[in-house]
């Protein structure tokens, strides 16, 4: 694989991921987006270098939201699935897809 070619992608995650945590989230959930993302792109098999970066964006922060309860209104920060998915115009159904193939592949429970 590339290396110049996995970090592009990288870079158009972080900038989708930068944009959506700005508006939405905390510098603390784009701190940890930017580590994920940056694990993902040292994996064997880089899983982003296919596939659209604003599907792998929201991806990211679907992960990490499933498991720091950011999709529970009794939590701060706290963002809907659909808040989540028309930014980044997705669907339900890829985000959740490949946000469970990123904690599995990083064994996040």
């Amino acid at each position: 694989m590339e290396k110049p070619k996995i970090q592009e992608q990288q870079q158009k995650i972080l900038d989708l991921v930068g944009k959506f945590c700005t508006k939405n989230l905390d510098n603390d959930y784009f701190e940890l987006s930017k580590n994920l993302t940056l694990k993902l792109g040292r994996k064997r098999n880089v899983p982003f270098i296919t596939g659209q970066p604003k599907v792998w964006a929201a991806a990211i922060i679907h992960a990490l939201g499933s498991i720091n309860f950011l999709f529970d209104k009794s939590f701060e920060p706290y963002v809907t699935l659909d808040e989540l998915n028309d930014f980044f115009r997705t669907t339900k159904s890829t985000t959740g897809t490949k946000s469970k193939q990123i904690r599995d592949m990083l064994k996040l429970n």
